[in-house]
C-alpha cells in the first residue's frame, strides 16, 4: 500500500467470535467449551457485520485513511469486502485466539499506528490493553455480550465518527476504564466486575460509552416503590418477559418470582413462571401465545435499553411483541446519575432502533414516571 504524506494511519482488528453467545442466552464467549456449546445453539457471528458497518462509515467520511488490518477474519475478510487499500499486519491460524489479538494490537503499535480500533468486547479490550498499553490510542466497536468498559463507542457508527474526528484532531484523549466481569460468576447468576486498567481513547463525548455503575443502597427504597407499582399495575392476561438486573429482579421478588439476576425470564401476569434465562429461541416460541410485554431496565451509568447484556431479546422478538409494548422502569437516582441524561438503544437492527427513538416514559417510583429521551 502506498504511503500518503501526513495520511493518518488506523490499525483494526476483530474478535470473529464476540457477541456470539449473546442470542442463545449465554453470558459471553470467553473459552472453547462455552464457544462450542454456543455454536451448537445456533449462535452466528455478529461481529463482522459490526465491524463492516464501522469501516463503511469512515470511508464514508475520510477515503485518505491508511489502514494497518489483522489477517483474515480478523479484518482482512471485511476489508477486501470493502476493496479498502492497507497493510497487513500479522498472521494467525485457523481458530483465532486471546492471544492473537494481543500480539496483532501490539504489532500495530509497532507499526505506529495513530489509532487502534478493535471490535469486540470487554474480553478483547483486556487483550488490547495487554498489546498496547496506554502508549497509542484505542477505540472500541461494541461487538460483544458484555460491554461495560468506557473505551467504546455508542455504536458502530459512533466509532466511526469518533474516529474521523479525532484523527483530525477534533477531539482530545482521555484515560478509558477497562473493565470485564467474572464469567463464571456470571454465568452463577452473579456479577463480580474487576477494573483491568485504562487505554488511553478519543474523548468524544456523547458518542462514547460509560463505565457500568452498580446499584447503590441509597436505590433500595426506590425499586420497592417501583415494585409495588409494577404489581398493581400487572394484567393477568399478559405475559410479562423480564430483563436482566436489580431493577426486574425486585419486581419479580414482588410477584413471589425466582428470577434469574443477569438473564431473561417470563411470567404470567397472574404469577406463574413460564420461563427462567431464556434464550432467543425459547422467547420466540413464548411470544404470539398470548399478548406480551417487555420490561426493561436500563444499564445504570450507560443507559442502554437493547444491546447489552439483554441480547437475547433480539430485533425478531421485539419487532413480535411490538415496540408499544415495552415497559421501561428504572430508580429515579439512576436515571439521574446518567450523563448525558438520555437513554440509548443499539440492538443491531437499524430500523428497530429508529423506532425507539425519540421519548420514552420510564417508571421511576411509585405512580412516577419521566419522560427521557432515546437516542
Amino acid at each position: 500500500m502506498p504511503n500518503r504524506i501526513n495520511a493518518q494511519r488506523v490499525g483494526f482488528l476483530v474478535n470473529p467470535i464476540a457477541g456470539m453467545g449473546g442470542a442463545v442466552g449465554l453470558k459471553g464467549t470467553d473459552g472453547k467449551n462455552i464457544l462450542q456449546e454456543a455454536i451448537r445453539k445456533g449462535a452466528r457471528s455478529v461481529s463482522p457485520e459490526r465491524a463492516l458497518r464501522y469501516l463503511e462509515e469512515v470511508q464514508r467520511s475520510d477515503k485518505g485513511i491508511e489502514f494497518l488490518i489483522a489477517p483474515g477474519k480478523m479484518g482482512e475478510n471485511i476489508a477486501d469486502q470493502l476493496k479498502l487499500e492497507y497493510e497487513l499486519v500479522g498472521r494467525i491460524g485457523r481458530a483465532t485466539t486471546s492471544e492473537d489479538s494481543v500480539r496483532i494490537s501490539c504489532l500495530m503499535k509497532k507499526r505506529r499506528a495513530d489509532l487502534i480500533v478493535f471490535c469486540g468486547g470487554d474480553g478483547t479490550a483486556r487483550d488490547v490493553l495487554k498489546g498496547v498499553g496506554q502508549d497509542t490510542p484505542v477505540l472500541g466497536v461494541p461487538a460483544g455480550v458484555k460491554i461495560y468498559s468506557s473505551v467504546f463507542a455508542i455504536n458502530p457508527g459512533a466509532a466511526g465518527e469518533s474516529t474521523v474526528a479525532f484523527l483530525q484532531g477534533q477531539i482530545p484523549k482521555r484515560l478509558g476504564e477497562v473493565v470485564d466481569v467474572d464469567e463464571t460468576a456470571f454465568r452463577e447468576n452473579r456479577l463480580s466486575v474487576k477494573l483491568f486498567g485504562h487505554l488511553t481513547t478519543p474523548d468524544s463525548g456523547p458518542l462514547m460509552q460509560r463505565s457500568k455503575s452498580v446499584i447503590g443502597s441509597s436505590e433500595n427504597t426506590e425499586l420497592d416503590a417501583i415494585a409495588e407499582y409494577f404489581q398493581e399495575e400487572i394484567d393477568p392476561a399478559y405475559t410479562y418477559v423480564l430483563g436482566p438486573g436489580s431493577t426486574l429482579e425486585r419486581i419479580a421478588k414482588r410477584l413471589r418470582v425466582n428470577k434469574t439476576l443477569l438473564g431473561v425470564d417470563a411470567v404470567k401476569g397472574n404469577g406463574t413462571l413460564l420461563g427462567r434465562d431464556m434464550d432467543q429461541r425459547a422467547l420466540l416460541s413464548l411470544v404470539g401465545k398470548s399478548p406480551t410485554k417487555i420490561v426493561i431496565s436500563p444499564i445504570g451509568g450507560q443507559g442502554f435499553l437493547f444491546g447489552r447484556g439483554n441480547q437475547q431479546i433480539t430485533p425478531e422478538v421485539i419487532r413480535r411483541v411490538g415496540i408499544e409494548n415495552i415497559i421501561v422502569v428504572g430508580s429515579r437516582s439512576k436515571i439521574e446519575a446518567l450523563d448525558p441524561r438520555r437513554l440509548l438503544v443499539d440492538s443491531g437492527d437499524d430500523e428497530i432502533d429508529r423506532q425507539l427513538r425519540g421519548y420514552l416514559r420510564v417508571i421511576t417510583g411509585y405512580r412516577e414516571e419521566m419522560v427521557i429521551k432515546v437516542e
